[in-house]
């Protein structure tokens, strides 16, 4: 898929600090992908997916969100148990999958260190989020993976973080008809300490399948 550079730039070098920090991790893995991290699915998909930023040994490796990590595999399988995919699994850009009305972002498109961004980079990296959001088709719904993903969202649209509350499987409605969704990160952490269980991430999908009918 190609995007334009509105919505994605593979040689946007805006943040010093995580332009630096991908050239180390270039040097170190000189296999790895490390560039900013673009995009994945159906480009006309009423369902946006926003995690926070790609993983070191994930979408960093790889090139594409959420693939060659712990936090894909909640993600990917839910998303082919629904119909949103071919496959329950993302391994690689090479491995055959494709989203169906469906797309996964990330609010910084690169790797911060410690997996962690700070708030200059996530004001910088947001008019990219911005313009993919207005790509959606009316009556949209956007899937935050985390806190930080959804306070980026709310930014997007020039909203108070107090006027949504993040909580687990809440629904929001935005100013532009499309929807926002909660939902704990798929993180290992979140996963291993039962914040988020296989059942808790289906019930999200399930009032996601309901609002699109």
């Amino acid at each position: 898929m190609t995007y334009t550079k509105p919505i994605f730039d593979l040689h946007c070098q805006q943040c010093p600090r995580l332009s630096a920090f991908l050239k180390d991790v270039k040097q170190q893995y000189p296999d790895y992908h490390a560039l900013p991290v673009a995009p994945f699915g159906d480009e006309k998909a009423q369902l946006l997916i926003v995690g926070l930023a790609p993983g070191m040994h994930g979408a960093n490796a790889t090139g594409r969100p959420f693939t060659g990590d712990y936090a894909g595999l909640l993600l990917y399988q839910a998303l082919y148990d629904f119909g949103f995919s071919n496959k329950p699994i993302s391994k690689s850009l090479e491995d055959g999958l494709e989203l169906k009305n469906a797309r996964i972002t990330n609010a910084v498109k690169c790797l911060p260190p410690q997996n962690k961004p700070i708030g200059s980079e996530v004001s910088l990296c947001n008019h990219y989020l911005a313009a993919e959001i207005k790509t959606l088709p009316n009556n949209s719904i956007i899937l935050a993976l985390g806190g930080l993903a959804h306070n980026a969202i709310l930014k997007t649209y020039k909203l108070k973080l107090n006027s949504a509350k993040f909580g687990h499987n809440a629904l929001h409605s935005l100013p532009d008809g499309h929807y926002l969704i909660n939902s704990y990160h798929t993180s290992r952490y979140n996963v291993q300490t039962k914040r988020l269980n296989s059942e808790m991430f289906a019930d999200v999908f399930k009032q996601i399948k309901t609002l699109l009918g």
